[in-house]
């Protein structure tokens, strides 16, 4: 019995969509990541820094959660944009979100070490952002039989 609960959480979780999301999430977060150390490498403010490299992340996630994990392939203008508009809206919370805890973190808190902030801002967002997806977003149309 309680087997077949485990099985039944399991393969709720643990499907195409949630692998290939964390796949692109992990993509993403590295394009984030990565822009953000290039931005910092060339002197530019972390606040900048944290702003341009969320622009980067947003775009490449779009493309890759509408495509590869949500596979949603209407290519309409009408369908893009309505995906792309809620997309960005929900990202820009999380963004605001990651602005303010880095703010928080490395000027309220003194935390020198502003990369270990951005790891841990990054996974919380992970996790928000697949639920605003999820939920909000790339939504699965339910069809009469």
């Amino acid at each position: 019995m309680i087997g077949s609960l485990w099985k039944r959480i399991w393969d709720k979780f643990v499907n195409r969509e949630t692998i290939s999301y964390l796949i692109f999430g992990v993509l993403t977060t590295l394009v984030d990541w990565i822009s953000y150390w290039a931005l910092r490498q060339g002197s530019v403010d972390y606040r900048i820094a944290t702003a341009l490299s969320w622009v980067a992340a947003v775009l490449f996630a779009f493309v890759t959660n509408k495509l590869f994990v949500f596979q949603s392939w209407d290519l309409h203008p009408g369908k893009v944009w309505s995906e792309f508009a809620p997309f960005v809206v929900c990202r820009a919370a999380t963004g605001a979100f990651t602005m303010a805890a880095m703010i928080v973190m490395v000027d309220g808190l003194g935390i020198t070490q502003d990369m270990l902030c951005k790891i841990v801002v990054s996974a919380i967002s992970l996790v928000l952002n697949y639920l605003f997806s999820k939920l909000f977003i790339f939504k699965k149309e339910k069809r009469a039989i």
